[in-house]
């Protein structure tokens, strides 16, 4: 019970950082995206798909650093 406010602790700070950047990872395939000739539909779902894609990447990773600078 003890390890319960350090535990949100670390899962707060990790969702500040890696949120930003699968949200920034999204945005800056929009950004891309739209010189080219590409349809709204097709940009927006490439949009989603790389936000989501890089969240699922990018939070195991940070999780892991966060948790290493607390502990050391």
């Amino acid at each position: 019970m003890e390890h319960e406010p350090v535990e949100k602790a670390i899962a707060r700070k990790s969702a500040f950082i890696y949120l930003p950047i699968s949200i920034g990872a999204a945005l800056l395939f929009l950004v891309a995206t739209s010189a080219g000739g590409y349809p709204t539909v097709a940009r927006l779902g490439g949009t989603v798909w790389v936000g989501l894609l890089s969240l699922i990447v990018s939070m195991p990773i940070v999780v892991s650093r966060v948790k290493k600078q607390a502990q050391g």
